[in-house]
């Protein structure tokens, strides 16, 4: 058995010593020549200078330098104090964080009704402590066996893909496993505590088992530099200087969020929007207050003659669709043959607070149409709607078909939800009081502010998004790796007031636009009355729009829908460029229900992207072609290069 950390003899030391950090070379006592005397002029000139201490972390021995190390405990401490100078610099200027306060409320009630269920039964209460001290007894029976050199299996073990755990230590070192098991074993006793409460209604139940998750991925031993073997080795191998530059990130973020932690989850000095990111050719030919609207260069000498409108989510920036060249769907669609058109959202502030849904529709997807004909003659269009974008163009369609505008003759929906039925964790934030406190503080800026949802986005799949990016920066002290898709993860917006109050009741909360009860000008808003084609894509492991729930809106559609179902998730299911050959999808027959699993049991699999698959389909609804269409040489002339202005305001 190896013990978790432990001073070694000088005999004792293994060859991973190589790596060690020490301090500069000095003559010690033990190095004074023979014939010098213990003081005097000579030896008042010598110094004795700790030697480094041998450490052994788990099974791996190195060696820490004390000077070294009490340095940078300092350095630590006077870190820690700009990060909390930087929390508190808001609340001191009256800058009251209602947010959070409202935050803490919602958990405690909710947790508070679990813990009443279990309190008001003596007996329940006797079993529920019961069930707990029997784990933690056959815990340490199992620990008692392995101590005693005797084979025995784990009591618990991480879920399939939990890689919080994958450090060997981990698995080979008893204390390390001792403390993993009894954490997994007290998560999955917090996630039974909700699972069995008998009294919750669904809503509250939902939220409890949220808080519960993320109670249990904040409190896991990974996330503590003396639980975490890892952390443990680079602490004493960098002298601790691991964690003053991680406290030094910290204060950084605190500082970049306005006394919010804002996590950086890639390399921002590397990424620039216009200079290598959404780079593909085109110009801005229209704008309104809300939006611009972006036409593409194209890169073949024919085009499909009916051009293509993407609306873009106003929750996220648009250039998600255009990365880098090589992951860019944007610049894909150009290279098929297509007349690319892009809504780019404003990044509201103040002055549009009152700008509603109904601005949305009119003021986007409606002037891109307008304007579209205006460019290029054109009055048929395929359109596409990603996340929000698309509850949005599902909106249009149906205010269109009450209207007899039939502009729109195909549309495709990317991980877009017309029913809220199925919506998933996001649902957890959504209830009458959550969405009146919401609204007060909307109401004093205007808007929600970006790191709201941001946080909210990361909470969903917090031990991927959040908590690893914690452990890197703030204790291992290491700067994150430049990584597009988390550089346009971190670009968020803010959302106005009016808008997102509407969005929140009539989908998340009373589900009215799959009830027919959204009017659009006073025109009530039927799904059933969009007879085009649709494509209808869900991603499997969606934890924005699930998968079920995309599935179950298919059957509101009135017309023929072609529902697929891309590998992956929100972001990278969709943004599977056909070269990379990385994620599979399946097809199948227009689902009737929300069983997403019994579909995909009898649906097709079929290698690669679904890119190739949806042109095909689009394909078809019109292949005439014409000569390729130059930005500016129809009646309305550009207003300025691609991305646009919009798209770089940011927070």
């Amino acid at each position: 058995m190896s013990r978790p950390f432990l001073p070694k003899g000088p005999q004792n030391r293994s060859a991973t010593e190589e790596t060690r950090v020490r301090a500069p070379s000095h003559e010690t006592a033990q190095q004074r020549p023979a014939n010098e005397p213990p003081s005097g002029k000579a030896s008042e000139q010598r110094q004795v200078v700790p030697s480094p201490i041998p450490i052994q972390v788990g099974t791996q021995v190195g060696t820490v330098d004390i000077e070294a190390f009490s340095r940078n405990l300092a350095r630590l401490v006077e870190e820690g104090g700009r990060a909390l100078a930087a929390y508190l610099k808001p609340r001191e200027e009256g800058r009251e964080d209602k947010e959070l306060a409202d935050e803490i409320t919602e958990i405690v009630k909710t947790l508070s009704q679990v813990g009443e269920y279990w309190l008001a039964d003596p007996q329940r209460t006797v079993e529920l402590q019961t069930s707990l001290g029997k784990a933690y007894l056959d815990l340490w029976a199992s620990a008692v066996k392995r101590l005693a050199g005797e084979p025995a299996s784990p009591v618990a073990a991480p879920a399939p893909g939990d890689k919080r755990f994958s450090d060997p230590e981990w698995t080979q070192n008893q204390f390390f496993d001792f403390l993993k098991q009894a954490y997994l074993l007290t998560a999955q006793w917090a996630d039974k505590l909700v699972a069995d409460a008998a009294d919750l209604n669904p809503h509250t139940r939902q939220k409890a088992e949220f808080y519960v998750r993320q109670i249990t991925n904040a409190l896991a031993p990974t996330n503590f530099v003396l639980t975490n073997p890892e952390l443990l080795r680079e602490t004493f191998a960098s002298n601790a200087d691991n964690l003053v530059r991680g406290m030094h990130m910290l204060a950084e973020d605190i500082e970049r969020g306005g006394g919010h932690l804002k996590i950086r989850q890639s390399d921002s000095s590397m990424f620039e929007v216009g200079r290598n990111l959404a780079i593909t050719p085109g110009k801005v030919i229209y704008q309104n207050e809300l939006m611009q609207l972006i036409q593409y260069a194209p890169s073949t000498e024919t085009v499909l003659k009916r051009p293509l409108l993407i609306v873009a989510p106003w929750i996220n920036k648009y250039y998600v669709l255009d990365l880098t060249p090589e992951k860019s769907f944007i610049k894909w669609c150009i290279d098929q043959g297509l007349t690319v058109f892009c809504i780019s959202w404003v990044n509201p502030d103040e002055g549009l607070a009152q700008k509603t849904f109904e601005d949305y529709v009119r003021q986007g997807p409606f002037a891109a149409l307008d304007a579209i004909h205006q460019a290029t003659g054109e009055d048929k269009v395929h359109a596409i709607g990603y996340c929000v974008g698309g509850t949005l163009l599902a909106v249009t369609l149906a205010a269109m078909a009450a209207w007899h505008d039939e502009r729109i003759v195909s549309a495709t929906l990317f991980a877009s939800q017309v029913d809220f039925t199925f919506a998933g964790d996001l649902k957890v934030f959504v209830d009458e009081e959550q969405i009146t406190a919401l609204e007060r503080r909307m109401s004093e800026r205007g808007y929600l502010d970006s790191h709201s949802m941001a946080t909210v986005f990361n909470l969903l799949r917090s031990n991927d998004l959040l908590w690893p990016y914690v452990i890197n920066n703030y204790l291992k002290g290491k700067a994150p790796f430049p990584f597009d898709l988390l550089y346009w993860n971190s670009d968020a917006t803010r959302m106005p007031a009016a808008n997102h109050s509407f969005y929140l009741r009539n989908c998340y909360l009373d589900n009215n636009l799959a009830k027919g009860k959204v009017t659009i000008d006073n025109s009530p808003i039927d799904l059933k009355a969009i007879k085009i084609p649709i494509y209808n894509l869900a991603t499997r492991e969606d934890h924005i729009a699930p998968a079920k729930s995309v599935m179950f809106g298919s059957k509101f559609f009135g017309g023929p829908v072609r529902f697929v179902v891309a590998g992956s998730g929100h972001i990278a299911g969709v943004i599977n460029p056909p070269a990379k050959q990385k994620y599979q999808y399946w097809t199948g027959a227009k689902p009737r229900d929300a069983d997403i699993d019994g579909w995909l049991a009898k649906a097709k699999e079929q290698p690669g992207s679904w890119w190739p698959d949806w042109f095909a389909w689009l394909a078809k609804q019109g292949p005439t072609k014409v000569p390729a269409r130059v930005p500016g040489n129809g009646a309305l002339k550009p207003i300025e290069d691609a991305p646009g202005r919009y798209v770089k305001v940011r927070h």
